[in-house]
């Protein structure tokens, strides 16, 4: 049985980094795991409780809660955004903790990775969606962390999957997310 890992980027630019990390997760997944890029985040609303009605929430926001439901774990790319978590992976958690007490996160695995630009990868973002996520019923495990600094000089011409040190840092964190997988109950 394989274990499924959905993968949730907070960046919406095609040709983010944070994508391409993502991108490389999929390519790189070991044996017995399957990383799932979600695809339509953008078309996800503003969390609202007037729309988070049963048997009327938002297609789009219906579509993510099952994708999250399917999975196993939790991988989350967030680049960093004014110091903060980007708004559309935000506003994803919050979609996915709900209903309170029963969201898609249940007690599952999450791990947060990701790049940035400045000199410390993104920390301060990936440190507040560990908190949001944590809060929102996933079961962080806080011991998987990759932070990459200089998105913009490291990748320009390079995508993670071909930058040695990075695929096997990558590799690494799908293998240990995997295996924390039936840890979490």
């Amino acid at each position: 049985m394989s274990v499924r890992i959905l993968a949730l980027v907070g960046s919406l630019r095609t040709g983010s980094h944070n994508r391409q990390l993502a991108e490389a997760a999929v390519k790189l997944a070991p044996e017995g795991a399957e990383v799932d890029l979600y695809e339509g985040l953008a078309d996800v609303p503003f969390y609202n409780e007037d729309l988070d009605v049963e048997g009327s929430v938002p297609e789009a926001a219906a579509k993510l809660r099952a994708a999250a439901q399917a999975a196993d774990a939790f991988l989350l790319f967030s680049p960093e955004y004014n110091g903060t978590i980007p708004a559309v992976l935000k506003n994803a958690i919050d979609w996915l903790s709900r209903p309170y007490g029963a969201g898609a996160f249940g007690g599952k695995p999450v791990a947060v990775i990701g790049t940035a630009f400045g000199q410390y990868g993104g920390v301060w973002a990936q440190d507040d969606t560990r908190k949001a996520v944590g809060i929102a019923g996933g079961k962080v495990v806080e011991d998987i962390k990759l932070s990459i600094p200089g998105s913009v000089t490291r990748f320009a011409e390079t995508h993670p999957v071909d930058d040695a040190e990075v695929a096997a840092q990558l590799t690494e964190v799908v293998a240990r997310l995997h295996g924390n997988v039936g840890a979490a109950a």
